[in-house]
């Protein structure tokens, strides 16, 4: 975290505007942004307590900008999403998007900025994400450590009749910590709505003598069908020289592997579910 921060007000208790100018025209007070300046140059963190000390001080982070503090802000956004009360008026200040909430939060802090809890903040990305994203932000929440799957179940109960609703409630319940990146949790999610057997995440295949020797995206271990996506890492040589060295041992092994691109994932799930339903049968 960078320096100290001050509002205009504040400094204005003991300096004058002459000298708040004097001071910033010798580079000893920096403009952060309008009625705010800092002591030294900010970062990303410092940039939003800027900010947030230009709002109502019931705003707190909520959406991606909280998820991204949490550890899984597996959506991008580059504008700062705050929630406020229902009766505050909407700030309007570029790059910022206000949600109102009905439902009354505790603010948590982390690192310095105050945070709708990370249950609420999953939950609400739940339930307005598009249903192929809603399910890794869920996912990462849990791998992130930041919230239980007790905690968003509890946590959906209270959303009842607020937009989205019903696609929380399908979702938090397949929410699982072990998918390691947003399109192993996609793949999950178009086999499951694809009436298949949920797959396993994170699958070890271990040797004849026990050993772990491979972890598979995906897998259904007792017909030995591993489930594999493919994302730009695998074009490097040495990447894909290790790659076929895995696919040779886990065919010799027994294993029928299947393997997706981005291209199967967004442009073609149908192929997927039935490339799977067919190794299954």
């Amino acid at each position: 975290m960078g320096g100290q921060l001050w509002r205009v007000d504040e400094l204005m208790r003991s300096l004058t505007v002459k000298r708040i100018r004097t001071r910033v025209d010798r580079a000893e007070l920096l403009r952060v942004r309008r009625g705010v300046y800092a002591d030294q140059p900010c970062d990303e963190d410092d940039e939003l307590r800027a900010l947030m000390l230009c709002l109502p001080e019931e705003a707190m982070l909520t959406m991606q900008s909280a998820a991204h503090r949490y550890g899984f802000g597996v959506l991008r956004e580059d504008l700062v999403h705050i929630q406020l009360p229902a009766t505050v008026p909407r700030p309007r200040l570029p790059g910022l998007v206000v949600h109102h909430s009905v439902l009354p939060a505790q603010a948590v802090d982390v690192r310095g900025l105050p945070c709708v809890p990370a249950a609420r903040c999953a939950v609400d990305l739940a339930r307005t994400a598009r249903r192929l994203d809603a399910l890794p932000v869920l996912d990462a929440a849990i791998r992130s450590g930041a919230v239980g799957l007790d905690e968003l179940l509890a946590e959906v109960s209270a959303h009842q009749g607020l937009r989205g609703v019903r696609q929380a409630r399908e979702l938090v319940p397949l929410a699982d910590g072990r998918p390691e990146c947003r399109q192993e949790s996609q793949l999950r999610l178009i086999l499951i709505d694809g009436r298949l057997p949920a797959p396993e995440p994170q699958l070890w295949v271990h040797d004849r003598d026990g050993i772990p020797r491979y972890r598979l995206d995906l897998g259904y271990r007792k017909r030995r069908i591993g489930i594999e996506y493919d994302g730009a890492s695998h074009l490097e040589r040495d990447q894909l020289r290790r790659d076929r060295e895995r696919m040779n041992w886990l065919d010799v092994n027994g294993w029928r592997m299947r393997y997706f691109t981005d291209r199967d994932l967004y442009r073609r799930p149908a192929h997927i579910v039935a490339t799977i339903r067919a190794a299954l049968s």
